[in-house]
């Protein structure tokens, strides 16, 4: 379920009262006349089941209280109590399936912000890259998977793609296209100084075997891109974030530009042209598959997507 927090103005709040009544998916709701001091009102907190939450958050922004007040939705883990029981069964569709698409929009609009720290944590993960292909390190391969943030403006961009939301694709265009050269450059110029010591020769490089993954282009390449964007996408409007973790550790994005970065100051100019492939291939292939995760699930107004139309045949639940 969802927490849902609202400073209501005190002409506003029988309105909104009215609002949350008449949804039975909401539940546990209090008020508190006159808490607010900032802005000044009433204080309104409900218990919202997943499946009702787009509808119940429309209708309260419909009274304008974003403006005159204050909105917050948090995530709720454990509830126990028959009348959420009780909200959830009210609410049609499966809580796990549900997109709560205020939520969403505010994760990947914040995920897909250009700053300091998006672009330092891009070029830790670029130079872990560079390492761990220079001393032959799948380990050191893995941890720069872990560290790059590039998924956030790659899910914000699927978002953005599939709701026809222009500025969220510029932002998120605008995130990839500057960050990833910023970040491949200082790459480039950290790998000439360990180069000039000797750290990093061409003769290690075109023998690390373990790593030939990052600049080989496959079709495996584009399928494994295809089922870490999904899954990526999956876990995003699930709340699940081990399975995000492990879509990290699967594409070969910061890899591969890694790759290009090291291959290129050592004439090798087939790998870094082909590690800039395969870093392609991963960026289309998540965005295109998070494209299709949120075109299958369900979407408001409409119970079940195709993914719970055939769970519902199979596993006999009854439809609510």
């Amino acid at each position: 379920m969802l927490h849902l927090r609202v400073i209501s103005p005190a002409a506003q709040t029988s309105a909104l009262l009215r609002v949350l009544r008449a949804d039975g998916g909401v539940t546990h709701l209090t008020v508190a006349r006159g808490a607010a001091v900032d802005p000044a009102g009433d204080l309104v907190q409900a218990d919202v089941a997943r499946e009702a939450a787009n509808k119940v958050l429309a209708d309260v922004q419909a009274l304008g209280i974003v403006h005159t007040g204050g909105l917050t939705v948090s995530a709720v883990e454990s509830v126990f109590s028959d009348a959420a029981e009780r909200a959830t069964r009210a609410a049609p569709g499966d809580p796990d399936d549900t997109v709560v698409w205020d939520e969403l929009l505010e994760e990947t609009h914040e995920e897909s912000t250009l700053n300091v720290t998006f672009v330092a944590f891009l070029t830790i993960a670029c130079l872990l890259a560079a390492i761990g292909v220079a001393t032959n390190s799948p380990v050191t391969i893995v941890g720069a998977m872990v560290v790059g943030p590039e998924f956030g403006p790659l899910a914000a961009l699927s978002v953005a793609l599939f709701r026809r939301d222009r500025p969220l694709a510029r932002r998120s265009v605008l995130a990839l296209v500057a960050a990833f050269p910023v970040a491949m450059g200082i790459t480039l110029v950290a790998t000439l100084v360990w180069e000039r010591f000797g750290w990093i020769t061409a003769e290690e490089v075109m023998a690390a075997h373990y790593i030939d993954f990052i600049y080989q282009v496959g079709p495996f390449s584009l399928v494994v891109a295809l089922l870490a964007g999904a899954a990526g996408m999956l876990s995003l409007v699930s709340a699940k974030s081990a399975a995000l973790i492990g879509v990290f550790i699967s594409v070969t994005t910061v890899p591969a530009a890694g790759y290009a970065v090291v291959a290129a100051t050592l004439g090798e100019w087939q790998r870094a042209f082909q590690s800039v492939a395969q870093l392609a291939v991963n960026l289309v292939g998540i965005v295109v598959a998070g494209v299709l995760v949120l075109a299958l699930l369900p979407r408001a107004g409409r119970r079940y997507g195709p993914f719970g139309q055939v769970v519902q045949m199979f596993s006999g639940r009854p439809r609510r």
